[in-house]
């Protein structure tokens, strides 16, 4: 898999579909890693896509934590300066979301159109945040995979889907924790809140109905505050890219396309 040498890190990525296609980044959640996007792949119809695993998670890099949100979004940036691509639509889910409204404020030049899907621009609690990686680091994932079914997914997609949930838990499991943690630790120091309202490009909300962790009332939050933003909710709780897979790619498909 190819490792861009960026910002004293490497960060994995893939970068498939026809050249000179437009091309679209996907930023994976806390605890996955560019494979959370398979559903996504049919996109290649109208995109280039390009996914990388988020530093500390998959087979980027762990650099010594703790990570910032500006660091995120860096990697980013440095990321489409190392592949020559001037510009891009950026998709990120959860923690990729929050990515996703720092590159809207920090570097809109870089991004054509923004979808940000389960997320907030606030997630959670600092020392929510900061009790979660003293957590990880003093036990390992084991805790955290054990709970998170029902945080990503629903009960009935957890029950009919037992096998993918199964793949992603395996996935979790595998991460190091000290990469978990560290990108724990950027959650907790981002804060979007005061900043979003100066995006400029155009924004799609995705909110998942059933969503516990960042809630309706949390894409509510930044649809009214970024001028122009679109909103869409899906029958799906935080993973929706993988729960609600084909309604995803649809709203997807005609915001990017319009």
């Amino acid at each position: 898999m190819p490792i861009a040498e960026i910002n004293t890190t490497r960060i994995a990525y893939s970068l498939e579909g026809q050249a000179g296609a437009p091309v679209l980044v996907l930023s994976n959640s806390l605890g996955t890693t560019r494979d959370m996007w398979q559903a996504q792949a049919v996109l290649q119809r109208e995109f280039r896509i390009l996914r990388y695993d988020t530093r500390g998670h998959g087979e980027s890099a762990v650099p010594a934590g703790p990570y910032t949100i500006d660091q995120l979004g860096r990697d980013v940036v440095s990321l489409l300066d190392h592949l020559e691509i001037a510009q891009a639509a950026f998709c990120g889910v959860s923690m990729g979301g929050v990515t996703g409204q720092w590159l809207g404020v920090h570097a809109p030049e870089r991004v054509s159109r923004l979808v940000v899907a389960n997320t907030a621009a606030r997630v959670g609690t600092e020392q929510a945040w900061r009790d979660r990686a003293a957590l990880v680091r003093a036990q390992g994932l084991g805790p955290i995979a054990q709970a998170t079914p029902a945080r990503w997914f629903t009960p009935d997609f957890i029950e009919t889907c037992s096998d993918r949930v199964g793949a992603l838990l395996d996935t979790l499991r595998g991460l190091s924790p000290e990469g978990y943690a560290a990108c724990c630790e950027a959650l907790a120091t981002a804060d979007l809140r005061t900043d979003i309202s100066r995006i400029t490009v155009p924004v799609l909300v995705v909110a998942g109905l059933h969503d516990p962790v960042t809630t309706p009332a949390d894409a509510d939050f930044i649809a009214c505050q970024i001028p122009g933003a679109q909103r869409v909710d899906l029958p799906a709780s935080h993973l929706s890219n993988i729960e609600a897979a084909g309604q995803f790619n649809d709203a997807l498909r005609a915001f990017l396309l319009a």
